[in-house]
């Protein structure tokens, strides 16, 4: 029987995922450094509260609270012990929540990255790297998450590690990287390059992407890059809510709903058939997202000039690649 993920893709040509999960849980007064996945537990109508924010705008799959919830990261709260509890209290509230949606919504997992660099620069191995995955995701499988989203990773051995690891737990998944470094992960993937790892790992994701990065007009260009690789795999795009700027002791997000409407076409017309927000993105935006989706209707996969010219300018002259010939950064429009 296919997984519920691939039962929506079958029938859907686009998708709403959810939106940041640190944002809308520090406007609910997480404290910056604490440990969100401890509210899984200590906290969980707040977590309900999370997810319900996404189903309630719309999205058709929501991530679960533990980005943070392997035992490398949870280590620096004295909590690594607590790997498989805390994971599986995320998957048991979010199953809670999307089975009484009244419609198809898809639990899935989120893994990011152990926080640690991979060896020979540091000194996680490969196997230490599938070992912590591999927990962090029979947890999950225990609450009962319906595949596990991999993202934010940077390292191609990370990614290939957190793919074993759904293996071994016997889940489909998912995977993004977050290309932050003129149009490379921080070690240096690229759209192509990532494109072409996914097609030969033993046990390949359902759908591939980016997420967080820079601005959205970053992460479209390297949907871009993916579209132009020729993949038949469906594309994920994950963009935060325009640019971070730092306020009143805080970082704020400075894309408008209006601009986040805008940014999910875009990223449909690209060749995303998973769209959602990342960083500074809120219900809010997501409600805007899912009414464009709805009825803007499809067009042709846009060029550079009109993503900038729409979102915003690059942070970089080239997506990494060398192919393109990318307008430089412009003055934002603020846009509602």
């Amino acid at each position: 029987m296919p997984d519920a993920l691939s039962r929506l893709l079958e029938t859907r040509d686009w998708l709403l995922a959810d939106g940041a999960t640190g944002t809308n849980l520090f406007n609910m007064g997480l404290s910056s450094g604490d440990a969100p996945e401890l509210w899984n537990v200590d906290e969980p109508e707040k977590i309900r509260t999370l997810y319900r924010g996404a189903v309630n705008a719309g999205s058709d799959l929501f991530l679960t609270n533990t980005f943070g919830g392997n035992a490398s990261r949870l280590k620096l709260h004295s909590a690594e012990h607590r790997v498989r509890e805390l994971n599986r209290a995320a998957a048991e509230l979010g199953r809670e929540v999307a089975d009484a949606a009244g419609r198809p919504v898809v639990v899935a997992g989120s893994v990011g990255p152990t926080g640690e660099i991979m060896e020979p620069m540091g000194a996680l191995t490969y196997a230490m790297a599938v070992e912590m995955f591999h927990e962090q995701a029979e947890g999950l499988k225990e609450g009962g998450a319906d595949v596990l989203w991999v993202e934010t990773i940077s390292a191609p051995e990370e990614y290939k590690a957190a793919g074993e690891a759904a293996k071994l737990a016997g889940m489909p998944w998912c995977g993004t990287m977050s290309f932050d470094t003129a149009g490379r992960t921080m070690m240096g993937v690229t759209s192509a390059g990532m494109a072409e790892m996914v097609e030969k790992l033993p046990s390949p994701p359902l759908a591939f992407g980016a997420n967080c990065g820079v601005g959205a007009s970053d992460l479209l260009r390297t949907v871009l890059g993916f579209a132009a690789s020729g993949t038949e795999r469906p594309l994920i795009a994950k963009g935060n809510a325009g640019i971070p700027k730092y306020h009143d002791g805080h970082i704020h997000y400075d894309g408008t709903p209006a601009l986040m409407a805008d940014y999910a076409v875009l990223a449909r017309d690209c060749g995303a058939t998973i769209i959602g927000g990342c960083c500074g993105t809120t219900p809010e935006h997501l409600k805007a997202m899912r009414e464009a989706l709805e009825t803007r209707p499809r067009g042709p996969r846009p060029s550079l000039e009109e993503i900038t010219e729409k979102l915003g300018g690059f942070s970089s002259a080239s997506d990494g690649t060398g192919d393109d010939e990318a307008p430089a950064r412009t003055r934002r429009r603020r846009r509602g």
